[in-house]
């Protein structure tokens, strides 16, 4: 009991540390909403197109390829949201909050902490499978997010090819694209080329997660009591409790099973804010998801972790 306590905390302490001097670095005001804007852009655009790139580039396919884990992935991704937008739509009548409510059970928090995670239980040299799945996952996050927040804002505006071009732009995609296209290709990149990006690939999750600690901010929870309830219990430990022991019934296990953990246990993904924000969807719930929700995780992953520690699962 003892060493699965032990695994538990070592991977979940460092990603809430982190988390917290973010959360610091905020009440001392260190960072204005400006600059904080600024940073995540950066991040955005450089630190995680880099460590796509990095990461894909210096794998091989038959160690990351994984058509299993992404065909269970993705079928557990729409039965979930075909059972959530059941339940959203039975118990909430306001559309704005239907889209917010939507995308916050079914889009995870996977980048930013499903890396640093699988890192911290395995090691750098794991990350091959959730880079590899982040490559499949985050379109589909972004092309399904983008449908029914504008189909719950009424306007019937969503656009197939504008939705494609939109997600192709996004630099993880590209990243990733290059990665896996120079890595089959055989294209070298000279090492005083590689290294930076090396660098920058490997303070990714760090910089990454002091930001998102940075960032949270609190808004109007009592008026969305009920809603923020529904979410943080569907994301936190509905989802997984079934995903996640379907998955171990049918024999996933090692680091397969904690990249699955990574992506239906994690807490609420930061970008769903904005995107409630950009597309007329109801910002303070999808806000308040993401702070309620990963303030939660702390206890569901580390018990989540180490229930399936405990099983055999890793």
């Amino acid at each position: 009991m003892e060493q699965h306590l032990i695994v538990a905390i070592k991977a979940i302490i460092p990603l809430f540390l982190l988390i917290g001097v973010g959360i610091y670095i905020r009440w001392q005001k260190m960072l204005t909403d400006t600059e904080l804007q600024h940073v995540n852009s950066m991040i955005f655009r450089i630190f995680f197109f880099c460590m796509m790139f990095y990461n894909m580039y210096t794998t091989t396919l038959a160690t990351a390829l994984r058509p299993r884990l992404i065909v269970f992935t993705v079928v557990s991704l729409f039965v979930m949201l075909l059972i959530s937008a059941v339940v959203v739509c039975t118990v909430e009548k306001d559309n704005r909050s239907r889209g917010a409510m939507l995308q916050a059970l079914f889009r995870s928090n996977f980048v930013l902490l499903g890396i640093p995670l699988v890192e911290n239980i395995f090691g750098s040299e794991a990350l091959a499978v959730p880079t590899m799945m982040i490559a499949f996952i985050s379109p589909i996050y972004n092309t399904v997010s983008i449908f029914f927040l504008e189909h719950f804002r009424g306007n019937g505006k969503f656009f197939l090819p504008e939705t494609l071009r939109v997600v192709l732009k996004n630099p993880m995609i590209i990243g990733g694209i290059l990665g896996a296209a120079f890595m089959l290709l055989g294209i070298t990149v000279p090492e005083p080329v590689l290294k930076p990006i090396r660098q920058i690939s490997s303070c990714t999750s760090p910089v990454a997660l002091l930001i998102l600690g940075a960032s949270f901010r609190f808004g109007e929870i009592s008026k969305e009591k009920r809603n923020l309830v529904i979410v943080v219990l569907g994301r936190l430990v509905v989802i997984p409790a079934v995903v996640l022991g379907t998955a171990y019934i049918m024999g996933f296990r090692g680091v397969d099973f904690v990249t699955l953990i990574c992506i239906f246990a994690t807490p609420c993904a930061v970008a769903s804010f904005a995107m409630a924000q950009q597309l007329g969807s109801n910002a303070v719930l999808a806000g308040n998801s993401v702070v309620l929700s990963s303030a939660f995780s702390g206890i569901t992953l580390f018990g989540w972790i180490l229930l399936f520690q405990m099983a055999g699962a890793f």
